[in-house]
């Protein structure tokens, strides 16, 4: 019998981790600035990215003076991850496989997958691929550092949390029964990270209702109204005035 090699795993989210056919690698970084360019190189691995635009992710405004360390950590990394791992010389590229699984790649198309099937209405084909984009984006990205590139990674991130959580309260909603406690739950947590999402608070306002709780889920709706005025001075939008006016009849 012959056996499949295990696809390369790396975890960018909490701490940070390197696992190549079942064996942990991640203790082989070249240190904190190892850690960095290979997280770089990692996020931009579909594309040729310079020397010049490598160094001044890890060291901003410090070139040319950082080349010389540049040069020392992709050699570091060449030889921990094997011939042919990095390619190029004036432009570099990550080679990781076409199997190789990243966390925060498989988190955006965790999410994506469950919006499309909450968008049929396939409740329980959404719930999986949500949980799977909301237990990435809990973590938080390269934890203790500091850089532009980081901080827009972590904001790319935060948006597919808060997709990953409408797509979770929808479907642990179109599921029912023992699920709806969750939805709630995942409502309320929804409407706490992105309190201009009216989307939240719809699915929130209809979790609330299907278990009974009405006047709690008009006073969800009385909170974003509130929030709307304050925030943009502006009132809920049409779909959500649906909800409230279906409350209402109940």
């Amino acid at each position: 019998m012959t056996l499949v090699p295990a696809p390369t795993r790396i975890q960018l989210c909490g701490p940070t981790v390197i696992e190549r056919d079942g064996e942990r690698l991640d203790d082989r970084l070249p240190g904190r600035q190892g850690r960095l360019l290979f997280a770089y190189l990692v996020l931009n691995r579909h594309r040729l990215t310079s020397r010049d635009e490598l160094a001044e992710a890890i060291w901003p405004r410090q070139l040319p003076a950082a080349e010389t360390g540049l040069n020392a950590l992709i050699s570091k990394l060449r030889k921990f991850l094997g011939t042919g791992a990095i390619d190029g010389r004036a432009a570099l590229r990550l080679q990781l496989g076409q199997d190789a699984r990243v966390d925060v790649e498989a988190a955006a198309e965790a999410a994506h997958r469950a919006e499309s099937q909450v968008a049929l209405g396939r409740w329980k084909q959404a719930w999986g691929p949500s949980l799977v984009a909301m237990f990435v984006t809990e973590r938080e990205f390269l934890p203790g550092e500091d850089a532009p590139w980081i901080a827009e990674q972590r904001q790319h991130l935060a948006d597919i949390r808060v997709r990953a959580l409408e797509a979770y309260t929808a479907s642990a909603l179109g599921i029912g029964g023992t699920e709806l406690p969750a939805a709630v739950r995942a409502g309320r947590q929804l409407t706490g990270l992105a309190p201009l999402r009216e989307s939240g608070y719809q699915v929130l306002m209809r979790a609330l209702a299907s278990q009974g709780n009405v006047a709690e889920a008009l006073d969800v709706h009385a909170r974003l109204r509130e929030v709307l005025r304050d925030e943009l001075g502006i009132s809920p939008c049409a779909a959500t005035q649906a909800v409230y006016h279906h409350l209402l009849r109940a």
